[in-house]
């Protein structure tokens, strides 16, 4: 399905773009981590990516040329692929006002999840902090850097008050809701002030530091009143809210050549993926070959780096992991552990789910003995193994294909009845959970939606997902089956309106037609959003898919 890419919003105070340079003309092969143009802002020259792999069959404005914030610049997909229906529903899209991806839509909880950090969504990777310049002295707030981030945590400082500072120098890392990044201060001088220690939390807009000439007072910046930022406080046009799922370009400025840094020794010239990627795997980035324009070091040459192409090289060590202790007999003690970006959204986001959609919970337990005997069947000729959830998956769309009302979505002022389904399946990963999605699951035959599943839980887990393979869900599965869990409820993963818990299949004595017979059962739990689903529409959509697991043959007809 061919994907659009859109000019993404890269500064608070921006309102357009211009195409510096295309990278890449309609016919060529993309690869996601391309860089595929440069686009000029009102504060920097940045590259943008598209993270999806195809063919780059359209590109709308020329080089040189400006477009409006949120406009289609390029549309990649299959080669031949037909695109014009993207094009026709950009058509009524408000150019002039930048349309971040509807908030409900970009986290998960659960039994949902929270998008890998380092798998950003139409956020530049390292956006320009925004400044405001007066005399002698630049203030570098912190950076809108999501359109669901309120504060940022400073993870390091690179720069301390005396340094001189150069304009694309990296000052420090902040840890947000969904990645650590890098800002840079764009301006040339020396760094003044610092006004939140490492570790420590501030709020968007908030300073964080001053550059400028050595010796100026910074008192007088001090005491200016933050302006809002206008990102922040712009409204999300609801007509916006269709198209923005689409966007999915991630941009990093540029820098100079990779080779001509190191001579030089700076800073190799790598994407802020690649460097967290690097620094997980304990790889020393000046040790790795860089493939992307100019020599810049991306994430799949982290992916492919060996060791021993660098033998005289040391790699860094792995952060040191703090592991739990037991406290000395008779003694008491505890451990405070600092929330991460990502956990204070995955609380957040589970408050607003579970305190502001009224849930209700239906629970049904199916016979298993066919399905069971189906799935050995099937596993027998079938190219790839064919798992219990991925028969729920195909079950569960089947049913939504005859209870659309469940396959919908509360808005507001409305309620949006989903006319394609879309899988979420919840995979626990070690920073959390993340729900990669299924998406036209009810089209997809029980090996293409195995194969699927499998290749999208293992780039889960090794945090390879792009950003459209964990958006989109209109429905969620949440299988705690294999942890041995007999049942449990889930929390809502907005913006879906319900969400089904399974349970493990349990050998269990049952009495059928007077006689004691052992019956393999499995437990299942729809919590539903009041709003949206009512007790019959939920209890109807759960017969259904009771029907189609007790007897699978029912999915072929």
């Amino acid at each position: 399905m061919a994907e659009a890419i859109r000019m993404p919003l890269l500064s608070d105070t921006m309102k357009e773009g211009v195409i510096a340079a295309w990278h890449k003309k309609v016919g060529d092969t993309v690869k996601s981590d391309d860089v595929i143009a440069e686009v000029e802002t009102d504060k920097a020259t940045m590259e943008v990516m598209p993270y999806v792999d195809g063919t780059l069959l359209y590109i709308g404005v020329e080089k040189g040329k400006a477009a409006k914030i949120n406009e289609i610049i390029a549309i990649i997909g299959k080669e031949g692929e037909d695109y014009k229906s993207l094009l026709d529903s950009n058509a009524g899209t408000p150019e002039a006002e930048p349309a971040p991806p509807a908030e409900s839509q970009q986290e998960a909880p659960p039994a949902a999840a929270t998008a890998s950090a380092e798998t950003e969504k139409t956020v530049p990777a390292t956006t320009p902090a925004p400044t405001a310049t007066a005399g002698d002295a630049t203030v570098i707030r912190m950076p809108l850097l999501s359109d669901t981030m309120k504060e940022g945590k400073i993870v390091a400082w690179h720069k301390k008050v005396g340094d001189a500072i150069k304009s694309d120098d990296v000052l420090a890392d902040v840890e947000t809701d969904k990645a650590t990044m890098e800002v840079m201060p764009y301006a040339d001088g020396t760094l003044l002030y610092v006004g939140v220690k490492e570790g420590e939390a501030a709020q968007v807009n908030d300073i964080i530091a001053i550059v400028g000439k050595a010796g100026t007072d910074v008192q007088p910046y001090l005491s200016q009143p933050a302006e809002p930022s206008a990102a922040a406080t712009k409204p999300t046009p609801a007509a916006n809210q269709e198209a923005a799922p689409q966007q999915s370009a991630v941009t990093v400025p540029e820098k100079q050549d990779a080779d001509t840094a190191a001579a030089e020794g700076e800073r190799v010239k790598a994407s802020p993926l690649a460097k967290k990627m690097a620094a997980d795997k304990g790889i020393d980035i000046n040790a790795v070959k860089g493939s992307g324009d100019g020599g810049r070091v991306i994430k799949r040459d982290v992916d492919s780096y060996q060791p021993q192409e660098a033998a005289a090289t040391t790699s860094q060590p792995k952060e040191n992991v703090t592991t739990a202790s037991v406290a000395p007999i008779g003694q008491e003690g505890h451990t405070d552990y600092p929330l991460s970006q990502m956990r204070k959204v995955i609380a957040q986001r589970l408050s607003d789910s579970k305190f502001s959609a009224p849930h209700f919970y239906l629970r049904m337990t199916i016979t298993m003995d066919k399905a069971m005997d189906a799935r050995k069947a099937i596993n027998d000729v079938a190219p790839v193994k064919v798992s219990f959830n991925d028969i729920i998956i195909k079950a569960a769309a089947m049913a939504l294909r005859k209870h659309p009302e469940v396959n919908s979505s509360w808005m507001g002022e409305s309620i949006r009845q989903n006319h394609h389904i879309h899988i979420g399946s919840a995979v626990a990963i070690d920073d959390g959970l993340i729900v990669p999605v299924i998406k036209f699951a009810d089209q997809k035959s029980l090996s293409q939606i195995a194969d699927e599943s499998k290749k999208l839980s293992d780039r889960a887990r090794n945090k390879k997902l792009q950003p459209q393979e964990f958006t989109g869900n209109t429905f969620t599965i949440s299988n705690l089956g294999m942890m041995d869990i007999d049942e449990f409820t889930a929390i809502i993963n907005p913006p879906d309106a319900c969400i089904l818990a399974v349970g493990k299949i349990t050998a269990t004595p049952v009495v059928e037609a007077g006689e004691m017979v052992v019956r393999n059962l499995l437990k299942l739990t729809l919590s539903c959003d009041h709003r949206v689903v009512d007790g019959a529409v939920g209890a109807k959509f759960m017969q259904t898919l009771k029907a189609y697991l007790e007897n699978p043959v029912m999915m072929l007809v």
